[in-house]
């Protein structure tokens, strides 16, 4: 009997980790689920087999954060759209309100704009309450008024009982981008630094406890806050940042696999380094959840020029959103599409994209 060499062990877990990379998520269901809006491998499936086959064009193609489109005078603008369904529809820390409004802020934030206008959309069910519907629209009022952003346009639609969750926030959101200024995945290489805005998990952990189903006691708050102060700050200290993302559903770990798909490097994430408060922590333990998958509503990835990291993270612990900034991993050559965790334990492990639907409807 042969033994196996050292060279022959190295072959093939290359060849496995070939063959994981190689797995793209496929549309197979006949209905739509709950995991299809988790943000996870099923979202992606959904996406591309759906609505990028339908609607395809250049722009689309791109699936950023925000569509980055030139008008005809040769001015750039970010557009985004999201839609929000948060249940309860007041936590810890915010609101369904305070979502709607910071994740539109944020998605043109991160997409290296100045955010300028929203939209605002709702669907209504019969039977709402107008004072909880009051306290809403306030909330949203308040934190476009803080982020210096107009909602200057809007529809509202009424449905049956029963027929929506209370109610359901649809907006929009256009900004400018300032001349010079250009964030792409095509632009991440080797050597390049991962930078986190903050702790991860919060807004996640606090929407799931704050239903009530789990008899777990723990005071943690959502970090639904508007980014793009921190952003600015980032890309000033940073002016060579390549690229940025805020995670929301599907957590970092999805999107660091986002960032990786398709594209000729891989990332190394640092356990010791990803900064969670401990209550968050302990309430991911006790329910077996994993706070790479769990969203945020205030925290942004940014891959950064090496000789820039210091500085960016520095900028960013000035602002009080960011006083747990950090480096927290590396873009390396090899393998391709590949997102990686080094344990506390001194091991490593694949982190893949978000599978199942573990935290329904948290923004």
């Amino acid at each position: 009997m042969t033994a196996t060499t050292a060279a022959q062990r190295e072959d093939r877990a290359l060849e496995r980790i070939d063959k994981f990379r190689q797995r793209r998520p496929r549309l197979l269901d006949d209905v739509v689920t709950l995991a299809h809006g988790a943000g996870g491998k099923s979202s992606a499936a959904l996406v591309d087999a759906v609505f990028v086959e339908a609607f395809r064009n250049p722009e689309l193609e791109q699936l950023g954060d925000a569509a980055v489109v030139t008008t005809p005078a040769g001015d750039r603008l970010a557009f985004s759209t999201d839609s929000y369904v948060v249940a309860p529809h007041r936590f810890p820390g915010g609101s369904i309100g305070h979502v709607a409004v910071h994740g539109t802020i944020n998605d043109l934030a991160v997409s290296g704009a100045r955010p300028c206008w929203m939209s605002a959309g709702f669907v209504i069910e019969e039977g709402f309450q107008i004072s909880e519907l009051r306290e809403i629209v306030a909330d949203m009022a308040e934190a476009a008024a803080h982020a210096g952003v107009l909602i200057v346009t809007g529809d509202t639609k009424v449905v049956g009982k029963d027929a929506a969750d209370g109610v359901y926030i649809c907006t929009a959101g256009v900004g400018v981008i300032p001349e010079g200024r250009r964030l792409a995945r095509e632009l991440v290489q080797p050597g390049d630094k991962v930078v986190l805005s903050g702790t991860i998990g919060d807004h996640g952990m606090a929407v799931m406890l704050a239903r009530g189903d789990l008899a777990i006691d723990a005071d943690i708050a959502s970090d639904t806050a508007p980014v793009h102060e921190l952003v600015e700050a980032l890309l000033a200290a940073a002016p060579s940042t390549r690229w940025m993302r805020d995670a929301t559903r599907g957590g970092v770990g999805t999107v660091c696999n986002e960032l990786v798909k398709d594209r000729p490097f891989a990332v190394v994430l640092d356990e010791p380094r990803l900064p969670i408060e401990p209550q968050v922590l302990g309430a991911c333990d006790l329910l077996g959840i994993d706070p790479l998958y769990v969203a945020n509503e205030g925290k942004f990835l940014a891959v950064v020029a090496p000789e820039e990291a210091d500085a960016a993270v520095a900028a960013l612990r000035t602002h009080p959103q960011g006083a747990r900034a950090a480096v927290v991993g590396e873009i390396i050559p090899e393998p391709h599409g590949i997102v990686a965790l080094r344990t506390s334990f001194g091991g490593t492990r694949i982190v893949d994209m978000l599978v199942g639907d573990p935290l329904p409807r948290i923004c």
